[in-house]
């Protein structure tokens, strides 16, 4: 019986404690609050320099697509992530030998960039996205 007494003084802190702790916790973003704003897309067989496009979000999505061209191992196909302004490559996005597709979810800081696609006895497609979260007021994306 010595124990009410302080059950009826700790059990008001902890309810307090544990709704604080709720209002401080961030709301986790959904998917359907982020759209899919796309920065460029490209196609063609041998190698290519993109043009530049900024990152602002840093979260990146490559959809690629590779088709042989020639004999079966003499194919290669790489898509990498460059700084726009010192040149150097920040990460390689795809490096295969085989034809194939995939989509690619990448982070990459916040810069200005550009893919540098090389390929070998490969045509090619790719896409890159950038997601961007969606306006509450209307619901759309930032330009």
């Amino acid at each position: 019986m010595r124990c009410w007494p302080l059950v009826l003084v700790a059990l008001p802190l902890l309810i307090a404690c544990e709704s604080r702790r709720q209002e401080l916790t961030p709301p986790v973003a959904a998917a359907s609050t982020l759209l899919w704003h796309a920065l460029g897309t490209w196609s063609g067989s041998g190698d290519r320099q993109t043009e530049s496009f900024d990152v602002t979000t840093g979260s990146l999505r490559l959809t690629w697509e590779a088709l042989h061209e020639g004999a079966p191992g003499t194919n290669h196909f790489r898509v990498s992530l460059h700084s726009a302004i010192s040149g150097r490559p920040l990460q390689t996005i795809v490096d295969t030998q085989e034809a194939g597709a995939d989509t690619v979810d990448l982070a990459a800081n916040p810069r200005v960039a550009y893919l540098v696609i090389e390929s070998e006895q490969i045509r090619w497609r790719v896409t890159l996205q950038e997601a961007v979260p969606r306006s509450p007021v209307s619901g759309a994306a930032r330009d």
